[in-house]
């Protein structure tokens, strides 16, 4: 088949799925084929992968980005590298940080040597807004040092680090985005929304960490997916694009919305000690990826939420399995 062949690392995990998905969609690119690398850790499900596994333009292997072996033979073959895979619960991270270290800096690593070794056109490198640490007021652009807090994001920053010096180096085109709090369908329940719509929908109590007044933009996968395709198909190699949803909400506020949409009351959160490095706000400055790729989020929060608090309604075959194995259902 003509066209692009894409490598997309972490194409079973939450946001690479929907890219996937999107990218063999309707409103996708019909001149692709997708290969999906995907270690099938707790967070990915090929069950995500479900709308299209029937689709011949899509491969599945399961395999490490650590192992060079099977890296190399994976992107000799392919056009481009869209690279999602990564370890990425901040708490998990405060526990462990060795396998963010592994994953998210030696993984990273070792996809760079194999796309400057076979020519890869292009490497997009998908990070988070939390390399750049906390701002009180404001929004951080690309420009901004990172200045990271965590273990997970201190991994992430890293891994953008030596991305972007492998353009600066060798000449590979890369392209990093660095994206705000992504919510929306199949997002394994321990990131927030899902941890809380999951919980209230069971009856469980749910934890609000410190004050509550901890800020976050939230953004659509959606919306997450679209950026991250302009950057793939438009934008410019050795550049850094951040990507934001425009709803800055305080986990309190966001707390009362998800109450709202599951039919729960205030009795229902319980308060719990504050997160070591707990970074108070987030907040990115979009204009770049606005004025140079057109893009701007298309997803009202309110009807996202409502959204995805009605997908996890109706889809408990996907979550309770999942549930269970972690033991976060008791």
């Amino acid at each position: 088949m003509n066209g692009t062949s894409i490598l997309v690392t972490g194409g079973a995990g939450f946001i690479g799925s929907h890219y996937v998905r999107t990218l063999l969609g309707p409103r996708g690119a019909g001149d692709v084929t997708v290969t999906v690398l995907d270690r099938l850790t707790y967070a990915g499900n090929l069950a995500n992968l479900a709308p299209v596994r029937g689709d011949s333009r899509l491969s599945f292997v399961h395999g490490d980005i650590c192992d060079a072996a099977v890296v190399d033979r994976l992107v000799a073959g392919h056009d481009e590298i869209v690279h999602f895979a990564a370890e990425s619960h901040v708490d998990r991270s405060l526990t462990g940080a060795a396998d963010f270290v592994r994953t998210n800096v030696t993984g990273t690593h070792t996809l760079l040597e194999a796309a400057q070794r076979h020519g890869t056109r292009t490497f997009v490198h998908v990070s988070t807004d939390e390399v750049y640490g906390s701002i009180e007021e404001g929004a951080w652009p690309e420009s901004a040092p990172v200045s990271p807090n965590s273990p997970y994001s201190a991994s992430k920053a890293s891994s953008d680090l030596i991305a972007l010096a492998y353009h600066r180096s060798h000449g590979l085109d890369v392209r990093v985005t660095r994206c705000s709090n992504n919510y929306g369908p199949y997002q394994f329940p321990e990131k927030v929304i899902p941890l809380f719509v999951t919980a209230l929908l069971d009856g469980r109590t749910v934890p609000l960490y410190g004050d509550g007044h901890h800020v976050r933009d939230w953004l659509h996968v959606d919306d997450h997916v679209r950026g991250i395709e302009l950057v793939r198909r438009r934008g410019r190699a050795g550049e850094v694009y951040n990507i934001g949803g425009g709803t800055e909400l305080t986990n309190r506020e966001l707390t009362g919305l998800l109450l709202e949409a599951t039919g729960a009351g205030w009795d229902r959160v319980r308060y719990v000690a504050d997160r070591k490095g707990h970074d108070r706000r987030y907040c990115v400055d979009c204009t770049k990826i606005t004025e140079e790729l057109g893009y701007r989020p298309a997803t009202a929060f309110r009807a996202g939420l409502a959204q995805t608090v009605a997908w996890f309604r109706a889809n408990r075959a996907w979550w309770e399995p999942l549930m269970a194995r972690s033991g976060a259902a008791g």
